[in-house]
């Protein structure tokens, strides 16, 4: 029997309340087609950061693109947030901001970022989180991450021809 794709939840609430107030947060209310880069050339995990600081802060009041930048640097002096199989989810949290930013790049060529098991990436999904987002925060990093422990999955990410077929794949629910 055929099935469409459902949608990816990820939970989080960014400013915690009770736990009542908590809302299932889908992938695509945090993506757009806009927020999803194809076929990023970079020379450096420096510059990379640089391009997603862009990226995060682009059409927003409320985030700066240094501030982004250096929220993403101290947390990858923390440890790399390359998780291995050529992904990493760099992110940072961000004095001021109310809501969740994120962006997903992929890159033409993978870049070496530290991550865990040596390999360089080519996917990230970047996020700027309010500072005070607490335990939410570590819940979207761990359904985020789940999404890409499937080695098919990533396969599908880098053979996918546009950012509306990757939003596509990164919204839909895993069988």
């Amino acid at each position: 029997m055929a099935t469409t794709p459902a949608r990816r939840s990820v939970l989080l609430q960014a400013e915690p309340r009770s736990p009542k107030d908590t809302r299932t947060m889908l992938i695509s209310d945090l993506l757009s087609p806009e927020r999803i880069r194809c076929d990023i050339h970079t020379s450096s995990k420096k510059r990379l950061l640089e391009l997603i600081s862009e990226e995060l802060a682009r059409n927003s009041d409320e985030l700066g693109e240094r501030e982004i930048f250096e929220s993403l640097c101290a947390r990858e002096r923390l440890g790399s947030t390359g998780l291995g199989d050529g992904v990493a989810i760099p992110h940072g949290r961000v004095k001021g901001i109310q809501h969740v930013e994120a962006s997903f790049f992929r890159l033409s060529k993978p870049l070496a970022f530290d991550s865990v098991d040596g390999k360089p990436v080519d996917l990230l999904f970047a996020l700027a989180v309010p500072e005070d987002c607490g335990q939410d925060h570590l819940q979207l990093l761990a359904h985020i991450a789940e999404l890409f422990s499937e080695p098919g999955f990533l396969e599908e990410l880098r053979d996918a021809e546009s950012s509306g077929k990757l939003l596509q794949l990164l919204s839909r629910k895993p069988h």
